[in-house]
């Protein structure tokens, strides 16, 4: 069998450890085994955000229905939220707020770029009515960051709830929602290293004031009090709820600083092998967790990598064709020099003429320099 290797932004490479959990005979919910495993999740869900609070839930989905549930269990259809717009995933909780009702203000932030906090401010000011402020911590469709921190603090002392999408920060960057975000949202088949499938909510007391029940299925209400006793209100995504206990447990034997440390060094190697490589980084302020390079011929280097069993992702929407994004989630600083030896390889084969070693060279500086290596 031919094994494709994946520098895409979800789904990512599982490890070993949690392959070997997945491979498992499922067991039943309703049991006190998965019970027992439940709570101990729960318990290093804890430690990974540091931070005791049992407000958080798990969803059976992607990561997009626990956006919705965010708009749902938090925000009636009236409410007015700012929702900062700068790539594809910012338009989907744009889509999300009107499509349940909400007063939607759009700041509208060009493809590549990061939010200005002193904008949120201003229009915060201007709308103190403002429920919430919907964002990307990672807008992981142009490979910019969105600085969470500047924008938790102008939140933090007001009434406006801080949403916040860590479907591609939870598990890369040391993310602490004790700096002010309100509700935090998560995904399996990221920084996490599971298959798609299961969802995180995690909300604030602050937020916890605003709980609403106007949701079915997605029902923070519902769901909370069973999951603090170790069940679900619905059948829960067993084997990945099975499978977190141990993607958890490597992420925290490796440590938080330690991995922040990994991937700020493995997506600054990989910038400047780039740059060396004649190619150029797209965001203005990029995510460690991917590289978004911006160049025509990204569909042809896209497809040639995956001759090669490589496998990046390309653009969306009006970036098709014009970027792709190599995924630095579920990566090791080994498999990040690989990668730039076969872009290499690869950028030849097509007619340009890097300087061969260039970008290893490049790469390899950057993480002796690092302390990596």
């Amino acid at each position: 069998m031919y094994n494709e290797r994946l520098f895409t932004p979800g789904p990512v490479e599982i490890p070993d450890r949690v392959r070997e959990v997945l491979g498992r005979q499922i067991i039943h919910h309703r049991t006190e085994e998965f019970r027992r495993i439940f709570l101990e999740v729960r318990e290093l869900l804890k430690r990974l955000l540091d931070d005791p609070s049992e407000n958080f839930v798990f969803f059976s989905s992607s990561g997009t229905g626990a956006m919705e549930a965010a708009i749902l269990n938090f925000f009636v259809e009236g409410d007015k939220v700012l929702v900062i717009n700068g790539g594809k995933f910012g338009e989907r909780w744009l889509l999300l707020a009107r499509h349940w009702g909400l007063d939607v203000l759009e700041y509208s932030v060009e493809w590549g770029k990061s939010a200005d906090p002193q904008k949120v401010e201003e229009t915060l000011k201007r709308y103190p009515e403002c429920k919430g402020v919907l964002l990307q911590i990672s807008e992981t469709s142009t490979g910019s960051y969105h600085p969470v921190e500047d924008i938790a603090q102008i939140c933090k002392n007001t009434e406006t709830l801080l949403v916040a999408d860590a479907i591609t920060a939870l598990g890369v960057y040391n993310l602490k929602p004790s700096i002010g975000i309100d509700v935090l949202i998560g995904g399996s088949q990221k920084a996490l290293m599971l298959p798609p499938g299961l969802s995180l909510l995690w909300f604030s007391d602050k937020a916890r004031g605003r709980l609403k029940d106007r949701a079915f299925y997605f029902s923070v209400k519902k769901e909370l009090g069973k999951q603090q006793e170790g069940q679900t209100a619905w059948t829960p995504a067993i084997n990945l709820i099975v499978a977190l206990r141990e993607s958890l447990s490597v992420i925290l034997e490796e440590g938080m600083d330690t991995i922040e440390k990994k991937y700020r060094a493995i997506s600054e190697g990989t910038r400047k092998a780039i740059n060396s490589l004649g190619l150029d980084v797209f965001p203005e302020k990029p995510a460690i967790c991917v590289t978004a390079v911006r160049t025509q011929d990204a569909e042809r280097i896209r497809k040639e990598l995956l001759r090669h069993g490589i496998r990046v992702a390309g653009g969306q929407d009006q970036l098709k064709g014009k970027i792709f994004r190599i995924s630095h989630m579920g990566v090791s600083d080994k498999d990040g020099l690989m990668f730039i030896g076969m872009l290499e390889v690869v950028l030849r084969k097509l007619g340009y003429s890097p300087q061969l070693g260039a970008g290893i060279s490049e790469y390899s500086e950057t993480l002796i320099r690092e302390g990596l290596w």
